[in-house]
């Protein structure tokens, strides 16, 4: 009997953890989505990787819209570093200007109109 008893809170805990466990990783995760300048696929390449550092698990930008997309755990990485490393690589986005000489070394295809 004891050992049914044993057996039961056992789990009956590892249930309940498992839906804390599942409700805590719910709310570290967040989606977004921000303005992100640029012209080409070869930007969207540079855009989409420099978005992705560690905490990040998904970016996709859409040339039509300058539309960034992203999937990232808030407790890894706050969403204005994101926002800096893309303006580190050239892109202006709606928080971060790229720094002038970056931007001047993109190549001609990928400059865009500065806001």
């Amino acid at each position: 009997m004891l050992t049914k008893i044993s057996l039961s809170l056992t789990v009956l805990m590892f249930w309940f953890a498992q839906g804390f466990s599942v409700q805590i990783a719910q709310e570290q995760s967040k989606s977004t989505e921000f303005k992100v300048y640029g012209e080409c696929g070869m930007c969207k390449t540079r855009i989409e990787n420099a978005a992705k550092i560690e905490g990040v698990k998904s970016a996709s930008w859409d040339k039509e819209s300058q539309m960034l997309k992203i999937d990232f755990n808030s407790t890894l990485v706050k969403l204005t570093d994101i926002h800096k490393n893309i303006a580190k690589v050239g892109h202006d986005t709606d928080k971060e200007k790229a720094e002038d000489g970056v931007y001047k070394k993109l190549p001609p295809c990928c400059k865009y109109e500065r806001p």
